[in-house]
């Protein structure tokens, strides 16, 4: 299953969450609606010259109770739903992580940072916002976010104490594969529908609370409202077991997906199987004990909290079968005996980095020797459709690759980009050449501004709007845009200033003259024969009679503004898209950087992440 069919599930799997979700509500609306009935029948049956029946019951109040229960867990859904609208962070939030500096100088915070820039480059993401749960001493993490390029990954201060380099390795690619297979989002959708069942509970738990502080001489009314907070508060506990069972159904087999997926972005089962080991060895495990654990308790790498009948309600498979499906010979007692500790030196990461850059470090090329790394070509020997598979993908040489390039930037401009200051000034250098900044192999351009996004999204959103005038600016200095400004000014403006979501679009035909195009900026990029070339993508597309746009026609606005528009393709049209693209700029056989950067660049945008295709 690729990139679009994990993506398209995930949209399927959200249709099946608000079938769920209309059952648990029904039932709950259900038992709200019969605890009314039951306490009106109790307060009126002295008055009642017989017994009394469910017809007796005012249907206003029958009717009343169960609308304004629904109005109420919509209501708390829907602003629940809304407030998650701020991505990952404010999940990251909820669970009480603080984010990590990227200047940080600790140095176990400091070896997840690279790894998680190492697995971001390799995959083609943007850098996610990394953070720690300082108070949490059990082993787990998650990853959230609406998308790819804005997702964070949190973790706990005890994943870091605990695990060594490969185990953490391990978790964050098994995280990152929830990023990649579209988990995200409808975990978030899960935060925001399963807090309206649930609420219910509280306004029980809190009717029996003031009744409580009430005193011991309680009349009749006084006890009624005790007994319906009760019943509420019981019935709070049946819609935490609607949504325990619809967190299980939906999760459980997306979490033996991502361990998999570990394997494969790592190449070493021992890490994944050793951080599971490690989790079993541990008196915590992977237990939070932060106030929003049950609400995350599906994001987590392992489970959060302690459960009864836990093979109905756990969200995550036993680490026994989990280390089995990943590592079937592993060995705990050998595996244990070899391992390295966790505890780092302050530079070691640094000296690993370093000796992975040994031999390399000689290939960056200068842009003072000539001839541009853009102009030269690179054999591409896939065709669209196995170029499109590229899309989302990961594996353990494109981890090495990530590895080796990162390690090919100078020490001084890594560390630079990781304050905000550093960031600022090496991404106007980028494109204001008489600073210097041209010397650096172009590249290395696009994984210089990913490293230096995280900095650059710490700005206020004023200094983020003044900083993307100042590109620009430089940008128009010489009035022109070159295809290499554009892609840097277009993956900036997506990252810092991103437009607001759009409604799905399922056919490529509704958006044709943006999908021309753009097909029509890729053709005039690299090829001599641009009209053959946009031909070989609307070919992949079915489209017909449609003219390649003359290349004056595009202006960075018009290409912008198509991308945009784009974003709202439906996941199989995108990987439709996709392919077209390939079709146009492989079509001579050979790729350019310039071509490769467009290309990833469009993938950003439209949410589709494409690693380095030229090294």
């Amino acid at each position: 299953m690729n990139f679009f069919e994990h993506q398209e599930l995930a949209r399927r799997n959200t249709r099946v969450l608000v079938l769920l979700y209309a059952l648990a509500v029904g039932a709950v609306v259900a038992a709200v609606t019969a605890v009314l009935a039951a306490a009106y029948l109790y307060s009126h049956a002295a008055e009642a010259p017989g017994p009394m029946s469910l017809a007796d019951v005012p249907p206003a109040l029958l009717w009343g109770g169960a609308l304004g229960t629904l109005a109420l867990i919509l209501a708390v859904t829907v602003v629940q739903s809304l407030r998650l609208g701020g991505g990952g962070e404010v999940v990251a939030r909820m669970a009480g992580a603080q984010p990590v500096s990227p200047e940080t100088r600790d140095p176990l915070e400091r070896r997840l940072l690279n790894v998680v820039e190492e697995m971001a480059i390799a995959a083609g993401v943007r850098v996610p916002k990394v953070f720690v749960m300082a108070g949490e001493h059990g082993i787990n993490a998650f990853a959230a976010g609406t998308d790819v390029s804005n997702a964070v990954v949190a973790v706990t201060r005890g994943t870091l104490e605990t695990l060594n380099r490969d185990e953490l390795q391990g978790v964050v690619g098994h995280e990152f594969s929830h990023m990649l297979h579209g988990d995200m989002r409808i975990n978030i959708r899960m935060i925001g529908v399963l807090a309206g069942i649930v609420f219910i509970g509280s306004i029980g738990r809190f009717a029996m609370q003031a009744m409580g502080r009430g005193g011991g001489g309680r009349k009749n009314g006084a006890a009624a409202v005790f007994a319906v907070g009760l019943a509420l508060f019981v019935i709070g506990y049946t819609g935490l077991f609607f949504a325990r069972l619809i967190k299980a159904a939906i999760a459980r087999q997306r979490e033996f997906l991502a361990d998999a997926s570990s394997v494969q972005y790592t190449r070493n089962p021992d890490g994944i199987a050793g951080a599971l080991d490690q989790i079993r060895a541990s008196a915590r495990g992977t237990l939070i004990e932060g106030r929003s654990a049950e609400e995350l308790s599906h994001m987590y790498f392992g489970e959060s909290v302690k459960l009864w009948f836990s093979g109905i309600f756990a969200t995550h498979p036993p680490v026994d079968e989990r280390i089995r499906r990943v590592h079937p010979g592993f060995e705990p007692s050998q595996y244990r005996a070899r391992r390295a500790a966790a505890a780092l030196p302050p530079d070691a990461d640094e000296a690993r980095r370093r000796k992975a850059a040994e031999g390399l470090l000689a290939t960056v090329v200068l842009a003072a020797s000539g001839k541009r790394t853009a102009d030269a070509e690179h054999a591409w020997g896939r065709s669209p459709q196995a170029s499109a598979q590229l899309v989302g993908t990961l594996d353990a040489d494109k981890v090495d690759k990530a590895q080796r390039l990162l390690a090919s930037l100078p020490e001084d401009l890594r560390a630079a980009v990781h304050q905000s200051a550093g960031a600022r000034a090496a991404v106007l250098a980028l494109v204001a050449p008489q600073a210097g900044a041209a010397r650096l192999d172009p590249a290395l351009h696009l994984p210089l501004v990913d490293l230096a996004l995280p900095a650059l999204k710490e700005m206020d959103e004023a200094a983020r709007s003044d900083f993307l005038r100042a590109v620009e600016s430089a940008i128009r200095a010489d009035r022109r845009v070159s295809l290499h400004e554009f892609v840097l000014l277009t993956l900036l403006r997506h990252q810092l200033a991103p437009s607001p979501p759009i409604a799905a679009v399922k056919r490529i035909e509704a958006l044709r003259d943006e999908s021309l195009a753009l097909l029509s900026l890729i053709a005039h990029v690299g090829h001599a024969d641009t009209a053959a070339a946009f031909n070989a993508g609307i070919a992949e597309l079915g489209l017909h009679e449609a003219a390649l746009l003359p290349r004056q026609a595009i202006t960075p606005e018009a290409a912008g503004a198509a991308l945009d528009r784009l974003r709202g393709l439906a996941p199989l049209a995108k990987a439709l898209l996709v392919k077209a693209m390939f079709a146009v700029a492989a079509f001579d056989g050979t790729i350019r950087l310039g071509e490769a950067e467009l290309l990833r660049v469009t993938g950003a945008v439209l949410d589709c992440p494409l690693p380095p295709l030229v090294t």
